[in-house]
């Protein structure tokens, strides 16, 4: 804790600087679901060459403009590590999954490869997964750790702040059900959408994961639970928790130390 709050601290002390990230707007097109994207792409001031990307995810009822307007200083993260942040709109309630027979519903399809694409035809970015890493925030928390299991070819490292990784406890919530069904006639469906139970697929040292949540987030249960169940399964992390709610107050206090640790990846 001492370690986390010291770093937050001295990210705090960059606001006497100035910074001018640059912020574009876009709409990507998923052919999948016949339909654009409106996508932020936050890239540093100053282009040194072709950087790394974090691609960061919003939560249930968010748009692609939450983190931006909502922790605007991470405009100010962005300029100081040097590496671009890209936030795609993943609607209101898709879970970032790929729904069988919905063209509504292809998340999955559009942010590990659709939108990956994109960005690296049209921004001077690295590729390879050792330069692309995903996170996000509660759904974002949940869609970022199971894309990058299910897409451990695309991604090197991926996070989660107060994330649904566990979506079972919670069956009548947040418009699940209309895409998987109830959870008492399809549990199936649910184990094989729910990031505990894929931790199986991660190969050994091939995922950099970093997973934090709030003491009073009402998902810190199931965090501490995955936190067990990779420590039991000898799988590498790093598990923080610290005082906060489900809210952007601890997200924004969470983005500084999850870029943080993405930056030391990228480095790495």
């Amino acid at each position: 804790m001492k370690n986390v709050t010291l770093l937050i601290l001295f990210i705090a002390g960059l606001s006497t600087n100035v910074f001018s990230a640059k912020v574009d707007t876009v709409e990507v097109h998923s052919a999948a679901m016949r339909k654009n994207i409106k996508t932020v792409i936050i890239r540093p001031e100053v282009n040194s060459g072709p950087a790394p990307t974090l691609y960061l995810l919003h939560g249930y009822s968010g748009n692609y403009s939450n983190w931006v307007n909502n922790a605007p200083y991470i405009k100010k993260l962005v300029d100081f590590y040097g590496y671009n942040v890209v936030c795609p709109d993943g609607g209101f309630n898709s879970w970032y999954w790929d729904i069988d027979g919905d063209n509504n519903y292809q998340y999955e399809t559009f942010i590990s490869k659709e939108l990956v694409e994109f960005v690296e035809k049209n921004y001077s970015v690295r590729a390879g997964r050792e330069a692309r890493a995903i996170t996000g925030l509660s759904m974002g928390g949940h869609g970022a750790l199971y894309l990058a299991i299910r897409h451990q070819d695309v991604f090197g490292a991926a996070g989660s702040t107060a994330g649904g990784i566990d979506i079972r406890p919670f069956p009548n919530n947040w418009d699940m059900a209309d895409r998987l069904g109830t959870y008492a006639n399809n549990r199936e469906a649910w184990d094989k959408h729910t990031v505990i139970e894929l931790i199986h697929l991660i190969q050994p040292g091939n995922l950099q994961l970093i997973i934090d949540c709030g003491t009073g987030d009402f998902f810190y249960d199931v965090n501490v639970k995955f936190h067990e169940q990779l420590t039991y399964m000898n799988i590498p992390h790093t598990f923080i928790s610290m005082p906060g709610k489900h809210n952007f107050d601890y997200w924004a206090k969470s983005i500084q130390v999850q870029m943080a640790y993405f930056d030391d990846f990228f480095r790495s």
